[in-house]
C-alpha cells in the first residue's frame, strides 16, 4: 500500500507521536502530512519520512505559538494537498487532521485520540474562569459554534474511525453521529517491564507525571498533598508550568520538571503508586507504571477504567482534592494486597506488537473494500 499519514502537528513528542512512531515502523514508505513540524522533535522513524507541512509553518514562532492558530487551523488541513497518488489515507488526530480533504476514491481511516477536548466537553477546563485570560477565553467563545460545526461536517468525509479507546468511541458517537472500532494505542512497554519486579515503592514517595494541560488537572494533586503526610514527585511541565509553579508548595511537593526517558523506569519503579488526576481518553502513563510493577491510584472515569483494574490500583469517584486524599488514605490497607506480577501482567495487554497487527488489519481491509456494516452505512450529519 502506498499511504499517506496525518498528523496535527509534530512539535513535541508525546503519546500521539508514539502512535505515528508505531505507524511508521510497519509503514516504511508512507509520507508524512501536517500543519506544523519543529525539525529534530521526532524519533528517527518519524524525522526521516518525508514531512510536508501546511501555511502556518511559515509563520515566525509558529513552534511556541502553534496552539494560538487554532482558529486557522481547519482551513491549514484543507488547503494541505496530497502530492501523488495514494491507496490510503491514515489520519492520526485529536484535532483537525481527520478535515484532510482526500481524492475522490481514496479512502480514509482516521485514528481518534479524541475529539476536540477543547471545543467539545472540556471546554471550560481550558478556557474557563481562571483558566484563561479574558480576551483568550471571550474569542474561544466566539470560534466555538464554528469550530465545532466544521467538526461534526468533516467527519462524513471519513470512511472509517478507530478509536483508541471505548471512551472515545462514545464520544465519536456522541459528537459525530458516527460508529467507531476501538484498537487501544501502543504502549512502548519493553524497558518499563525490564526492571526487576522486587524491591518496588522503596522510594516512598507517590508520583505525578504528565503535561502540564489544564485537563490533567495536577491542581487536584498538589491541593491534596497540601493536607496529607506523604511526599508526591511531580514529573512534566507544560502551558500550565508557570501558573502551577508560582504556588507555595509544603516540603512534601517536589517539582523534578522533564525527566530523561532512561531515568522514567526507576522513578515509576521506586513509587509507592502513580497518582493519576485526569479523565484521560485512553492514558499511557498508567500501563507504564504498571509494566515497572507498581500501582495506580487513578480518577475512575474515561480510560483508566479500561487500563486499571482492582487488582491493580485504587479509584477515586470525583475529581476534587478531597476525593484524592481519602483514596491515598484508603492506599495505606490496600497496598498489602497488591501483588505487582498483576501489574505487570496487566500491562502487557497493551503492546505494540499488538496494535501494529490490528492496525494493518484494518487498512488491508479497508483498501480491499471490506467494511463493517456500520461503517459503510454512514449516518446523517
Amino acid at each position: 500500500m502506498k499511504v499517506a499519514l496525518v498528523h496535527d502537528w509534530l512539535v513535541t513528542h508525546r503519546g500521539g507521536e508514539r502512535v505515528l512512531d508505531a505507524l511508521c515502523e510497519v509503514l516504511p514508505d508512507a509520507d508524512i502530512y501536517t500543519l506544523v513540524h519543529k525539525p529534530g522533535s521526532q524519533s528517527p522513524a518519524i524525522e526521516s519520512r518525508r514531512i510536508h507541512t501546511s501555511f502556518l509553518q511559515h509563520i515566525p514562532g509558529i513552534h511556541a505559538r502553534y496552539r494560538h492558530f487554532l482558529p486557522l487551523m481547519p482551513s491549514a488541513i484543507e488547503a494541505l494537498q496530497l502530492q501523488g497518488r495514494y491507496d490510503l489515507v491514515l489520519s492520526s488526530s485529536h484535532c483537525v487532521a481527520k478535515g484532510l480533504r482526500t481524492p475522490p476514491g481514496t479512502p480514509h481511516l482516521s485514528y481518534v485520540h479524541a475529539p476536540m477536548r477543547y471545543m467539545w466537553d472540556l471546554f471550560d477546563d481550558y478556557f474557563g474562569p481562571g483558566r484563561a485570560r479574558l480576551p483568550v477565553r471571550a474569542a474561544a467563545h466566539a470560534v466555538r459554534p464554528w469550530l465545532r460545526r466544521w467538526d461534526r461536517k468533516t467527519a462524513a468525509g471519513v470512511t472509517r474511525f478507530i478509536a483508541n479507546s471505548r471512551h472515545i468511541a462514545s464520544k465519536v458517537r456522541r459528537f459525530w453521529g458516527r460508529e467507531a472500532a476501538v484498537i487501544h494505542p501502543p504502549v512502548s512497554l519493553e524497558r518499563f517491564a525490564q526492571v526487576p519486579l522486587a524491591g518496588g515503592g522503596q522510594g516512598g514517595y507517590f508520583l505525578w507525571l504528565g503535561a502540564f494541560a489544564p485537563y490533567k488537572r495536577l491542581d487536584i494533586a498538589l491541593d491534596a498533598f497540601r493536607e496529607l503526610d506523604a511526599p508526591l514527585w511531580v514529573v512534566g511541565t507544560g502551558q500550565e508550568a508557570s501558573r502551577l509553579g508560582a504556588q507555595r508548595l509544603p516540603e512534601n511537593i517536589r517539582f523534578l520538571g522533564n525527566v530523561s526517558d532512561e531515568a522514567l523506569p526507576a522513578l515509576y519503579r521506586d513509587a509507592r503508586a502513580l497518582i493519576f488526576t485526569p479523565e484521560e481518553d485512553f492514558g499511557i502513563t498508567p500501563l507504564e507504571s504498571q509494566a515497572t510493577g507498581r500501582p495506580v491510584i487513578a480518577y475512575g472515569k474515561g480510560g483508566a477504567l479500561e487500563t486499571v483494574t482492582e487488582r491493580t490500583g485504587l479509584f477515586f469517584s470525583e475529581q476534587t482534592p478531597s476525593s484524592l486524599a481519602a483514596a491515598v488514605r484508603r492506599f495505606d490497607v490496600w497496598e498489602a494486597s497488591f501483588r505487582p506480577d498483576a501489574a505487570r501482567a496487566q500491562a502487557e495487554r497493551f503492546s505494540r506488537a499488538a496494535f501494529q497487527r490490528a492496525m494493518l488489519h484494518e487498512m488491508e481491509q479497508l483498501v480491499r473494500g471490506v467494511l463493517p456494516e456500520s461503517a459503510a452505512s454512514r449516518p446523517g450529519l
